[in-house]
């Protein structure tokens, strides 16, 4: 489920529901901030500097624990998350299954509900995984192809939005214009539009392409370099 629209920014961004009452991020200790932080930096969640303040990259990365978690993806550390993640089965937030029901073989994973994405190859081996940031709304769940859609090339190293934006390693798989690309940058000066740690979350949503890291954006491009098909669930 897409629960999260925006990332709060601040110490309000973490809070913890402990016996039913919800105790405000300005209650909690510095050490048990610190300590969840810790926790969400040796699970690969990206929580920023183990800092003991509650900010947005904090708030990101226990989005991206609940979502490899099965948890809500609220953005706040309730009772159950923080149990969960502190728990020895704590699932990572970087390494996960390739969902079930996605075919089998050579293929491009999307994965929707969890913003992730899962590079596989011929014998079902994961090449990469990582976080996207996209846009249900744009594209719908099936199985599509790369490739040259509706008269245009299928990869575009330069891709630009024609007007001040940059979608480098451009990979088209869906009619017309949506692929995959690195996280927009402006030309002016080269910096992406957002921050990689917002990947994996829905914090921003694209135009209706998958934004990916830049490592991951040239990954997708040498992958596609022959047709590849992609698989894109809810």
């Amino acid at each position: 489920m897409r629960i999260l629209t925006r990332l709060s920014v601040g110490a309000a961004a973490l809070v913890v529901a402990v016996a039913g009452t919800t105790i405000p991020a300005d209650a909690l200790t510095v050490s048990q901030t610190k300590a969840a932080q810790t926790r969400l930096t040796k699970l690969g969640c990206t929580p920023g500097p183990v800092d003991g303040k509650a900010g947005a990259m904090t708030s990101a990365a226990t989005v991206r624990f609940q979502a490899a978690n099965k948890l809500s993806q609220t953005g706040t550390i309730t009772s159950t998350t923080y149990s969960r993640l502190l728990a020895a089965s704590a699932k990572r937030c970087d390494v996960r299954a390739v969902p079930a029901g996605t075919g089998s073989g050579r293929r491009i994973v999307i994965s929707q509900g969890q913003n992730w994405v899962w590079l596989v190859d011929a014998k079902g081996k994961v090449v990469r995984q990582g976080g996207i940031i996209d846009n249900p709304t744009y594209l719908k769940a099936g199985t599509y192809k790369s490739g040259a859609k509706c008269g245009r090339a299928a990869r575009i190293k330069k891709n630009t939005d024609g007007g001040s934006l940059y979608l480098n390693n451009f990979v088209r798989f869906a009619p017309c214009g949506i692929g995959f690309h690195q996280i927009p940058t402006y030309k002016k000066n080269g910096a992406q539009i957002h921050a990689d740690w917002l990947l994996g979350t829905n914090a921003k949503a694209s135009h209706g392409c998958i934004r990916v890291s830049a490592a991951m954006s040239a990954t997708i491009w040498s992958f596609a370099a022959s047709s590849v098909y992609v698989v894109v669930i809810r």
